[in-house]
């Protein structure tokens, strides 16, 4: 073994024993319990960041535990492929966006290589190779067979000038990216999954989620967004026209003063056919795209139709106003204005002078709204039949009313809707359907997919290569002749059912096999940010219910564990340039003064010029704060990097680069190495007799086997991968100012030794796998088991026990560990400090904490 730890030596022969001896793949064991650990897969951007070194190393470290504990581990690996990014390059680089995405695979492979991760690459899958996303294009149109999968016309952004739809991203400022023309919202046919047949599913089976986090669950609750109440309709006037309505507080419902209705609701386009006014109010509306959660801020604006409602209850006939807090994505478009007990409805009302009608009395104090809404619920009044009744009371009351008058009645709504799959863009998989020459679409025969995306294009920035190649769009079904969709999947699509296709790549004939994908599903530990809770996780685990319902898979949820990481922040510093625009600089570019507590005092670039200090910021390219994970093992190696990714925080909180931390994590390895090597230079070590120790032996066998205990719950229940690291530090600063000299001391070093290269083997494999060697152990570390606490070393035979008197520490004194309090008592009274205190007074009270603290109260 050589005397100083070189990373850049052993890590490469490591990884090299790795690939020879296939030490990753998972196979199919029955009868042996299998763990099946997967982090989400990234987007090949090109480049590794160190949020993904964060992600993989949480799930690495996760999987070789696991193996520890003897279980069949299986971890693969993918790409998430298809997608926006690529195009956007593609059109910059004049290229297509195949080869670049190609090519950032393989760079990215490289990397993930080197940090070490034990990946299995015979699972390796691209979402956008025909292989893959041909089992989406069956599963799709098996789908539409269940009637499951419609075609709607819905909104979209459109940029009038480049004749294309844009991604939200796409729009700036309400602004085609490309031209800077602005985008206008247009109707166009698209194609929609019917998730609102799983949304009851989709809320309950939350409920057996006990291993993901409160927050997730929570989120996913709020997305899906179960409410009761009442769904009524009123007429119009004069019309035979109706606006349906659901409410979740019908005991408002006689407050009614005026209707709201989107600008997209039909009638809203029927009232302005002859309002010139109208109808440019409408399309303002249309065009200004928002978001739900800017509805309770923006102003409210409004016209009046000239339309007039009937109140189904009582009659009376209320103004139609088209307004633009109404949102025809959400509900039926429409919605009872009752402005004394809305807030929304409030404002509206003040701005246009409609009538505010109090229906709901507090059931404390008076009842005030000449500044704002009464939202609580309380007793009716000014409700005719139904005056004095509580919420649940005029629930039923009204929904009876109703229902006999064959106007509404009770029902259950959600907040979630149908997920719409279609993209207007190319570099995604085509939408498996056709339309015949009489306007009917049908999906693609099964013999017939995939319906291969041209990859030899030419992007032109505007308009999609499918799109405009008519040759490609011309095919037939059953013999018919057809124009094929030339919209393409969201990618969510791709990653909702990534995790099963795993346990079945190589699997021609079908999606899945189900022998194997039952063998490993459900996941038991899924990885990755919270930011993906309400979308990519909900389609997640809306796909798998899927696939179960086609008999695919047996399971009802995807995941067993879900761990969501924090995000990786890093220092920001920039100067302000000639042009007055701020000039961001890399943290490991700028040249840093710290106080006595690490403070940055003073930042300064290469060239002196002085940086301003913006603090600690997510890792982004507009800051230029991301640390190069290949610079970082570079220059210190993947077991540092990974080291400090465990320590440096737990792994749901956010994580602040330092490099001061990094160089830390790589102090500790060299020490470990340092320990290790005079360990093995004083040669042969005599067989370890636990029997023969010294106190002070037993006592340092106590901590190994304490810390073993520890780290394996850090690891395995808690995941707080952080503390395990803490424990083993510790326990290394006992090891280092241990005795090293004589044989039983020799002995407990390699007992210890061997089990902190075990503890630190899913961290630290590299490092771990040679150590293990050198140590004289058989085999390779990665066929060990994880180290089991002695329970016997775990017997204290002596306790350390605080002796007070009148509440004051006099003396601390070593008792056998079953040692009753007498005698307890009779060793602190004859020792001298104590003594000294007690002597000639008269002893009223003497408590005894067993193994802990004797205190005296004597006068």
């Amino acid at each position: 073994m050589q005397e100083q730890y070189n990373p850049s030596e052993i890590e490469p022969k490591v990884q090299r024993h790795w690939v020879e001896n296939q030490t990753f793949t998972a196979v199919e064991q029955p009868g042996k319990e299998k763990f099946y650990c997967l982090s989400m897969f990234p987007y090949p951007s090109g480049r590794l960041h160190m949020g993904h070194v964060r992600n993989y190393t949480i799930g690495d470290v996760i999987s070789r535990y696991q193996r520890m504990l003897g279980k069949n581990v299986m971890q693969p690996f993918g790409w998430d492929a298809f997608g926006l990014p690529a195009e956007n390059a593609a059109v910059k680089n004049k290229a297509a966006p195949a080869p670049w995405t190609y090519e950032n695979i393989d760079y990215m492979k490289q990397q993930l290589n080197v940090l070490g991760f034990g990946f299995d690459w015979s699972r390796e899958l691209a979402t956008c190779k025909p292989d893959y996303y041909r089992w989406e294009q069956w599963f799709f149109t098996e789908l539409y067979k269940k009637g499951l999968v419609y075609k709607k016309t819905s909104s979209v952004n459109w940029c009038d000038n480049d004749q294309t739809v844009l991604a939200n991203e796409q729009v700036i400022d309400g602004c085609c990216w490309r031209c800077d023309t602005p985008v206008i919202q247009k109707e166009i046919p698209q194609w929609f999954i019917k998730t609102t047949d799983y949304a009851d599913q989709l809320l309950s089976d939350l409920e057996g989620l006990d291993g993901w986090p409160e927050m997730v669950k929570t989120m996913q609750r709020n997305w899906i967004g179960r409410s009761e109440g009442i769904e009524m309709s009123f007429d119009v006037d004069g019309s035979d026209d109706k606006i349906e309505i659901y409410t979740t507080r019908p005991d408002t419902v006689m407050g009614v003063t005026y209707v709201g209705i989107a600008a997209g609701h039909p009638l809203a386009t029927k009232a302005a056919e002859n309002n010139a006014e109208l109808a440019k109010f409408i399309d303002e509306c249309k065009n200004t795209k928002v978001a739900e959660a800017e509805l309770a801020t923006m102003e409210k604006k409004g016209m009046a139709t000239g339309l007039y409602a009937i109140h189904p209850l009582n009659g009376n006939k209320v103004p139609v106003f088209v307004a633009n807090f109404v949102l025809m994505d959400f509900g039926t478009g429409a919605v009872m204005a009752v402005p004394a007990h809305d807030q929304r409805d409030y404002e509206f009302a003040q701005k246009y002078g409609l009538e505010l009608k109090p229906v709901i009395q507090p059931l404390e104090g008076e009842l005030d709204i000449s500044e704002q809404a009464y939202t609580e619920k309380g007793t009716l009044i000014n409700s005719g039949e139904f005056d004095g009744l509580d919420f649940e009371g005029a629930l039923n009351a009204i929904a009876a009313k109703l229902e006999t008058m064959g106007r509404g009645h009770k029902t259950v709504n959600f907040r979630l809707r149908d997920w719409g799959v279609s993209r207007q863009r190319y570099w995604g998989a085509p939408i498996p359907m056709a339309t015949l020459e009489n306007g009917e679409s049908v999906p693609v025969d099964a013999s017939d997919l995939p319906v291969v995306l041209p990859e030899d294009v030419v992007m032109d920035g505007v308009t999609s290569p499918i799109k405009a190649d008519k040759a490609w769009q011309q095919t037939t079904v059953n013999g018919q002749p057809a124009t094929r969709e030339t919209d393409t999947f969201d990618t969510f699509m791709e990653s909702s059912w990534y995790y099963a296709r795993y346990t079945s790549v190589g699997t021609d004939d079908a999606m899945l096999d189900p022998s194997k994908a039952n063998y490993w599903l459900p996941v038991d530990q899924y990885i990755g940010g919270i930011e993906h809770a309400t979308m990519h996780l909900l389609y997640f685990r809306f796909f798998h219910k899927l696939l179960r319902d086609a008999g695919l898979v047996d399971s009802d949820e995807p995941a067993k564990r879900l761990l969501c990481q924090g995000m990786v922040l890093a220092d920001a510093f920039y100067y302000t340039g000639d042009n007055g625009q701020r000039v961001w600089v890399s943290p490991t570019e700028a040249v840093l003064e710290k106080d006595e507590k690490g403070r940055i005092v003073k930042a300064t670039d290469k060239e002196g010029r002085e940086l301003v200090h913006s603090g600690m910021t997510k890792m982004s390219k507009s800051k230029n704060n991301g640390i190069d994970p290949q610079e970082m093992v570079d220059k210190y190696g993947a077991d540092t990097v990974r080291l400090f990714m465990m320590f440096a925080a737990p792994p749901e909180m956010t994580l602040e680069w330092q490099e001061s931390g990094v160089e830390g994590a790589n102090r500790f390895l060299r020490r470990l190495w340092k320990l290790a090597f005079e360990h093995i230079e004083l040669g042969d070590v005599p067989a370890l007799d636990t029997a023969a120790l010294n106190n002070d032996q037993k006592a340092l066998r106590r901590a190994l086997h304490q810390t073993i205990a520890k780290v394996g719950d850090d690891l395995g229940r808690r995941q707080t991968f952080n503390t395990a690291v803490a424990a083993v530090m510790e326990l290394m600063n006992k090891l280092t100012k241990a005795p090293k000299e004589q044989g039983q001391d020799r002995a407990l070093m390699q007992e210890a030794l061997i089990a902190v290269v075990k503890m630190l083997a899913p961290i630290t494999p590299h490092i771990s796998f040679h150590l293990w060697s050198a140590l004289g152990q058989d085999g390779d570390i990665d066929t060990q088991t994880f180290p089991e606490a002695d329970k016997d070393a775990l017997v204290e035979d002596e306790k350390l026990i605080v002796v007070q008197v009148n509440g004051k520490v006099r003396a601390r004194i070593t008792v056998a560990a079953d040692a009753a309090q007498e005698q307890v008592q009779e060793l602190a009274l004859g020792d001298e400090n104590v003594s000294k205190f007690t002597d000639g007074k008269t002893l009223r009270k003497v408590i005894y904490v067993p193994g802990k603290l004797l205190n005296i109260v004597a006068n």
